[in-house]
C-alpha cells in the first residue's frame, strides 16, 4: 500500500508523490517566540515530529525544515509589556520551547531558521514581487496585491469577493484593496528594524515563511504543514507571494492539524484555558502526553480532558507491562509453534495504517492489541508452558513494537522496569499503601493458607483487591500487581 495525504489544497487523499523519487522537503510553520509553549502547539510538533520519523523509516531521505518567527508584533507588544530586550525576550523563549519538546522526545528538524537571520532572502523575494507587479509600496510600506493572483483563496476555499464584502478591517490609505497585506513594515520608534530599498523597516509574517521555505527547500517542494488556524490567511497568503513571485507551484502537499479544546471548549485566552506544557508535564508523563496527542486522528478536534489524559497514562502502562512482560518470556521456553494473530506481521499492519493518512489511532489499537496478547502468554506461563510460543517466536515481537511505537511514535523510549516501578510506586502512594503493608499482608495470607484457614486467606485477597491490590499464585509462588496496570 502506497502512503496516502489527505491534501487540503485538493480536498481529498492523495497517493504521495514526491517532487524528486526518493527525497522529500518539508516545512513546517513554527511558533512565534513570545510566551510559552501551550498544548496546541505540541499537538502540531509531536504530530510532525511522527510525520518526519515516519517518512525516514519508510526509506525517504527527509530535509525537515521547522521556522522561528522571532520578529513579530506579538514580541514587540510582550518585550514593551514586561520591560525587556525584544531580541533577548525571543531567545529566552526559544530556549522554553526546546526545553519543552527536548522533554516530549521530539527530533530536531534538519534545518530551524529563524526570520531575522533571513532578511537578505526576505527583501529579495519582495523586490521580485514588485518587479513582476504583484506588490507595491506605500509610505515605508510594501503591500502585496492580491488581485494580481487569480487563485487567491484555493487553499482556503475563500473568495476575495465574499472575504472583502465581509471584511472588518479598518480603513487604511495605503491599501488599494481591503484584503492587501503587508509584505514589509515601514519602521516604527522603538521597534526592531532594517535597513532596505524601501525604507528601514522590518518584514512581515507571511513572507518569512515564504523566504525560508524556498531557501532550504527551493522553490517547490513536497509538504507544508501547520495548525489549521494557519490556513487561513497565513498559508493562503504564502501560496499567493511564492507562487506569484516563482510563477510555479509552491508546495504540493498541505498537512493541517486539528485544534485541541479543552474540556469541550475551545482553548483561548479570553476564556482563560489555555494549558502550558511545561505545566501539563507536572503531573503527566511525557509520554503519556505524547500518547494523547496521537490517541485521535491528526485532523479530528482533540478534547483534553481528566478522564482522556488518564486513559492515556493507563495505556502507556499497559504498552510497557507488555515490554517487560516480553523480558520474563525471553527466559521461558515455550512449545506452542505458533503466535497469535495480533503478534502476527505487527510491523506490516502498523504500516498500512500510518499508510493512511497518518492514521496513529489505528496504529495505537495494533499496539494495544499486541499488548493485550502479551499479557495473555505472561499470564499462561505462570501454568502450563507448553501453552507458550517458544522463545524463537516472541523474540522478533518484541523488536517489532519497539519499531513501530519507539522509533515512529516516540513511545516506549525508557526501561520498562524502571518505567513500571516508578509507576508502580506513584499507584501505591494515590492507593494509600505501601509495599511493605502489601508483603505483611502476604505473609499473613500464606500463614492462614498453611494453617488451612482459607476463608481468612480469601478475606486477605479480597481486602487487598478492594484497596486495588490483586495477588496472583503460581508455581513460583504468589505475586502482587497494581490493578490499574492490570491489562483488559
Amino acid at each position: 500500500m502506497a502512503l496516502r495525504i489527505y491534501n487540503t489544497l485538493t480536498r481529498q487523499k492523495e497517493e504521495f508523490l514526491p517532487v524528486e523519487s526518493g527525497k522529500v522537503g518539508m516545512y513546517v510553520c513554527g511558533v512565534t517566540v513570545y510566551d510559552m509553549c501551550h498544548i496546541g502547539h505540541a499537538r502540531s510538533v509531536v504530530l510532525f515530529d511522527v510525520i518526519y520519523r515516519y517518512l525516514v523509516d519508510s526509506g525517504f531521505q527527509v530535509k525537515y525544515v521547522r521556522n522561528f518567527t522571532d520578529v513579530d508584533d506579538k514580541i514587540i507588544n510582550r518585550a514593551n509589556q514586561v520591560g525587556e530586550d525584544w531580541k533577548r525576550l525571543a531567545e529566552r523563549f526559544i530556549v522554553e520551547f526546546y526545553t519543552d519538546m527536548d522533554a516530549l522526545g521530539v527530533l530536531r528538524p534538519t534545518v530551524e531558521p529563524r526570520a531575522t537571520e533571513h532578511i537578505d532572502q526576505i527583501e529579495a523575494l519582495i523586490g521580485q514581487l514588485i518587479d513582476r507587479g504583484h506588490a507595491y509600496e506605500a509610505d515605508g510600506d510594501v503591500m502585496f496585491a492580491v488581485n494580481s493572483f487569480n487563485e487567491y483563496g484555493k487553499l482556503s476555499g475563500k473568495k476575495t469577493d465574499e472575504l472583502i464584502a465581509g471584511a472588518r478591517v479598518e480603513v487604511d490609505a495605503k491599501k488599494r484593496n481591503p484584503l492587501d497585506f503587508a509584505l514589509w513594515k515601514a519602521a516604527k520608534p522603538g521597534e526592531p528594524q532594517w535597513e532596505s530599498p524601501w525604507g528601514p523597516g522590518r518584514p512581515g509574517w507571511h513572507i518569512e515563511c515564504s523566504a525560508m521555505s524556498m531557501q532550504y527547500l527551493g522553490k517547490e517542494f513536497d509538504i507544508h504543514g501547520g495548525g489549521a488556524d494557519l490556513t487561513f490567511p497565513h498559508h493562503e497568503n504564502e501560496i499567493a507571494q511564492s507562487e506569484a513571485a516563482t510563477g510555479r507551484p509552491f508546495a504540493k502537499y498541505w498537512i493541517h492539524n486539528g485544534f485541541v479544546n479543552i474540556r469541550s471548549e475551545k482553548m483561548s485566552k479570553s476564556l482563560g484555558n489555555v494549558l502550558n506544557i511545561r505545566d501539563i508535564l507536572q503531573r503527566v508523563h511525557p509520554e503519556s502526553l505524547r500518547l494523547f496527542l496521537l490517541s485521535s486522528h491528526y485532523r479530528s478536534p482533540l478534547d483534553y480532558n481528566e478522564t482522556s489524559i488518564r486513559e492515556a497514562s493507563v495505556g502507556l502502562e499497559r504498552l510497557y507491562a507488555a515490554m517487560a512482560a516480553l523480558d520474563e518470556l525471553g527466559e521461558v521456553d515455550g512449545k506452542a509453534q505458533q503466535l497469535p494473530e495480533e503478534l502476527i506481521d505487527i510491523r506490516e499492519r502498523f504500516s498500512q495504517t500510518m499508510d493512511d493518512d497518518f492514521n496513529t489511532p489505528r496504529s495505537l489499537a495494533i499496539l494495544f492489541d499486541a499488548a493485550r496478547a502479551v499479557n495473555r502468554i505472561a499470564t499462561q506461563a505462570r501454568g502450563a508452558r507448553k501453552l507458550v510460543p517458544s522463545r524463537s517466536l516472541l523474540e522478533p515481537v518484541k523488536s517489532e513494537i519497539l519499531a513501530c511505537s519507539r522509533d515512529i511514535l516516540g513511545l516506549l523510549t525508557e526501561e520498562p522496569a524502571g518505567f513500571l516501578d516508578h509507576v508502580r510506586k506513584a499507584h501505591l502512594k494515590d492507593l494509600g499503601i505501601t509495599e511493605e503493608e502489601i508483603l505483611s499482608f502476604m505473609d499473613q495470607r500464606s500463614q492462614a493458607r498453611k494453617d488451612k484457614d482459607f476463608a481468612r486467606a480469601d478475606k486477605i485477597r479480597e481486602d487487598l483487591a478492594e484497596r486495588g491490590i490483586l495477588l496472583e499464585d503460581g508455581p513460583k509462588g504468589t505475586i502482587w500487581k497494581v490493578k490499574e496496570l492490570q491489562q483488559s
